[in-house]
């Protein structure tokens, strides 16, 4: 199994490059000037994370998802909801941090979990492992609990041993089996072959512009598959190729919203060019999207502005309408916990500013920018 890039037919591919190219440049640009730039990215953030789970057929909700975000939820969180909020938590951390590392060898790494073991050395001994827990005193070695604990300890590693022998994980140079691995993998998807191979296409494309590098990672990745559980990271790791390009400097590009623009068959073709000028129509129509979403809040913006005229500077009116401004929908108790009022205060503060509600039930009420 591999992926090459081949020459391809640049007649049919260049218009589709040039509007993807021009609408990513139109929407970095407003995103960095707007005034609501901030609170777009923020919101992005939740709406990608559910398009993602969308794409892989799932369906969770936004407003589960933010509410789940902010501790808050009204029913036990499903399995899916754990994981959008994985893809969530990921994105703002790749987000936060510079351009160029979530696409580095140490990015993917600390990303994928194949982390390189040198660093992992290097962290462990910033760290005190738990077994010199008596040398610093947290435990006195007559304590029953930490005997229970020594028990434990010796149980596990003497079942990681029998396995060592069963499978003969050790032999041949094949990675160590951890215990529960072949419950949530399977042991012949070398995720690391797979990955190195796809590091390899990411590294070949610097000199292609820019969407169309990116189309060929994402189509790369979907086609290699090199993570089992973490199929999900791949369209994060293309829009941080384009963080890292230049091309969307001013936040973490979301295109998984174009990509429920795009049919499936198209998605999942089995001609690559179909697939990579159907990636590339996802980026012009998630741009698009994300520059009707800028106006919207921008014009939502300026209205619960008027409403702030003649208000104290002490007034938790501002802080109110950044968090709207910033999450797609707010709660009660998501205002009190912002901006430290009660839920009653909260209620006027969201009248006031005349947000539209959402929800229309007295059980469960919610509000946001639509």
């Amino acid at each position: 199994m591999g992926y090459t890039i081949e020459n391809l037919p640049l007649q049919t591919l260049l218009p589709a490059i040039g509007r993807a190219e021009d609408q990513l440049a139109r929407l970095d640009e407003q995103v960095r000037r707007n005034p609501v730039g901030e609170g777009f990215v923020e919101r992005g953030h939740f709406f990608d994370a559910a398009a993602s789970m969308w794409i892989g057929g799932e369906l969770v909700h936004v407003e589960d998802l933010v509410l789940h975000d902010e501790r808050m939820d009204v029913r036990a969180p499903t399995h899916e909801l754990t994981i959008a909020h994985r893809i969530l938590r990921a994105r703002r951390r790749v987000a936060g941090t510079k351009s160029g590392w979530a696409v580095s060898d140490a990015g993917i790494g600390a990303l994928t979990g194949y982390a390189d073991p040198d660093e992992e050395a290097g962290a462990g001994e910033r760290m005190p492992p738990i077994e010199q827990a008596a040398d610093v005193g947290l435990m006195a070695e007559d304590d029953p609990l930490a005997r229970e604990l020594a028990n434990v300890d010796a149980l596990l590693k003497q079942s990681q041993r029998l396995l060592d022998r069963v499978s003969g994980a050790k032999s041949g140079g094949r990675q160590e089996l951890v215990v529960g691995d072949l419950v949530v993998r399977d042991p012949d998807w070398d995720e690391k072959d797979r990955l190195t191979q796809w590091k390899h296409i990411l590294r070949g494309v610097e000199d292609l512009p820019p969407t169309l590098g990116a189309a060929f990672i994402w189509d790369a990745w979907e086609s290699l598959e090199p993570m089992q559980r973490q199929h999900w990271l791949g369209t994060l790791l293309v829009s941080a190729h384009l963080r890292a390009r230049g091309k969307v400097a001013s936040h973490l590009f979301g295109f998984n919203v174009g990509l429920k623009a795009v049919p499936r068959e198209r998605r999942r073709s089995v001609n690559r060019l179909t697939r990579l000028l159907a990636f590339l129509d996802a980026m012009s129509a998630a741009a698009e999207s994300g520059m009707k979403e800028i106006a919207r809040l921008a014009q939502a913006r300026e209205q619960m502005t008027r409403r702030l005229n003649g208000r104290r500077s002490s007034s938790s009116l501002p802080t109110t309408m950044e968090l709207v401004l910033s999450r797609p929908i707010v709660s009660a108790p998501m205002i009190a916990k912002t901006a430290r009022v009660t839920q009653r205060a909260a209620l006027n503060l969201i009248g006031e500013l005349g947000v539209r509600e959402v929800t229309g039930r007295e059980r469960y009420r919610a509000w946001g920018i639509l």
